[in-house]
């Protein structure tokens, strides 16, 4: 197969299209993420790549926390409303309903079926316009109803998904195989 070179791109498709929670001036502000994902599984850990700029980052600062909530397709315009507007000149406080867990300071969205409570432990300045919150998550909460044998129904989930460069919303497709067996062979690749 011919491969045509791009050159340095975030092409890792899809993402995450997350809505990050957040105390900021004594209320809830949210923010759409999707350079966000999960660092390790021991202590739970997750990353989140935000640009300096974001009135978000103080909140997440001074309080030492935030809120990785994940949203459906049902909920993409809610989502996309907390990423056009900034928390500087609009209050979002409302867009959802705001909920707390341990740490008492990180805003979860109700409205949302997933939502990780993450205490921050780090931030990396990368020097550019980026700076990298890593966290642990200190608290798990979903919706009952997508409860199979104490684990997510992730298709009944339906996690909302981000792509690039299109800039679209999407949901997740098919699926392929189960991981870690489907590549049980006996041979080499073929094709």
């Amino acid at each position: 197969m011919e491969k045509t070179a791009l050159g340095p791109t975030t092409y890792l498709c899809p993402m995450p299209a997350v809505l990050i929670g957040a105390m900021v001036d004594d209320r809830p502000n949210y923010m759409v993420a999707a350079y966000c994902g999960l660092v390790q599984h021991d202590p739970p850990m997750i990353a989140l790549s935000l640009a300096k700029t974001h009135y978000t980052n103080a909140g997440i600062r001074k309080s030492g926390a935030f809120s990785v909530n994940v949203a459906t397709p049902e909920l993409a315009e809610r989502l996309d409303h907390c990423g056009i507007v900034s928390g500087r000149t609009d209050d979002k406080s409302g867009c959802f309903t705001a909920f707390y867990g341990s740490l008492g300071n990180a805003p979860m969205a109700a409205e949302c079926p997933l939502n990780l409570e993450c205490r921050l432990i780090q931030i990396v300045d990368f020097l550019g316009t980026n700076e990298l919150f890593i966290a642990e998550i200190v608290g798990t909460y979903v919706n009952s109803d997508l409860v199979t044998d104490g684990h997510i129904d992730v298709a009944r989930l339906d996690p909302l998904i981000f792509t690039v460069p299109d800039s679209m919303y999407r949901r997740i497709g098919d699926i392929v195989g189960r991981a870690w067996h489907i590549g049980r062979c006996t041979g080499p690749p073929t094709g």
